[in-house]
């Protein structure tokens, strides 16, 4: 573990001794992780004593779910879920992935959609009998309403999520907010949480739904957001050693394909 990762590992620390950090995230869909970071990941997860929340690719992602196993995620989040139909789907491939051992994890869906809000209610029975929970995309949400992102923290769209949080109330089922959690969402939050808020998350820091209370709010989210640059950082520099790692060599066969066709030009002049 090098410097930059040690730094990582001490702000996940102490995100969850003082800020109500539970989990780190990784994303096969949108953010396309790939298969060595991810597994860094999940050795500063585990040094953090963390768990490790993974967006799966959609809705039947099957090799996802093996992974998602293999790797011993803790709550396996399916992206884009829209209909009851796409929803058993997501149901058909957990049992057919993990069977006995779902028991190991937690199973969500993505409402990112107002097509997913509109048919929330046929979806509900669903969800309480075979899932965890509902993950609420915010950014994605207002986006597909015609709306700019900067609206994620409107009144309407906390409306929706509220709906949303009373659904999960009734029927038993955890809520997680997404979508550019940043200082300015602590109103919204606080207001969800008087509802239902079980979990919010940054893009790769989920916090307990108790964090949005705290008084420290607007640290514990400086301290996600300086682990996430540092992971951009360590990302950007680990894939540029392996993109470099080569060019000594490079050149050296470049050095000498120039100078094995001077020597046939030099042949055939003469």
């Amino acid at each position: 573990m090098n410097a930059m990762e040690r730094a990582m590992l001490d702000m996940l620390k102490r995100g969850r001794e003082e800020f109500g950090v539970v989990a780190v995230k990784a994303e096969f869909e949108a953010e396309g992780t790939r298969p060595d970071e991810l597994l860094r990941l999940l050795e500063l997860a585990h040094r953090a004593d963390l768990g490790v929340a993974l967006k799966i690719g959609g809705c039947e992602a099957v090799s996802d779910l093996l992974a998602a196993q293999l790797y011993g995620a803790n709550y396996i989040i399916a992206p884009m879920v829209e209909t009851p139909y796409a929803l058993r789907k997501f149901v058909d491939a957990r049992a057919k992935t993990w069977g006995e051992n779902a028991h190991n994890a937690k199973f969500l869906f993505n409402l990112e959609t107002q097509t997913t809000l509109d048919n929330l209610e046929d979806m509900l029975p669903i969800a309480s009998a075979h899932l965890d929970g509902i993950v609420f995309g915010r950014v994605d949400f207002t986006l597909s309403r015609g709306m700019p992102r900067g609206a994620i923290n409107a009144r309407q769209i906390t409306n929706s999520v509220l709906l949303v949080a009373h659904a999960c109330a009734e029927q038993d089922l955890e809520l997680v907010v997404g979508g550019s959690v940043a200082v300015e969402a602590a109103p919204a939050l606080r207001e969800i949480r008087n509802v239902r808020l079980d979990r919010f998350e940054t893009r790769k820091v989920v916090f307990d739904g108790a964090a949005a209370e705290s008084v420290r709010f607007e640290e514990g989210v400086a301290n996600a957001v300086a682990f996430e640059l540092a992971w951009l950082k360590a990302k950007a520099e680990y894939y540029g050693n392996i993109a470099n790692e080569d060019m000594p060599r490079i050149r050296m066969m470049e050095e000498r394909s120039m100078h094995a066709a001077k020597a046939r030009i030099a042949s055939l002049a003469a």
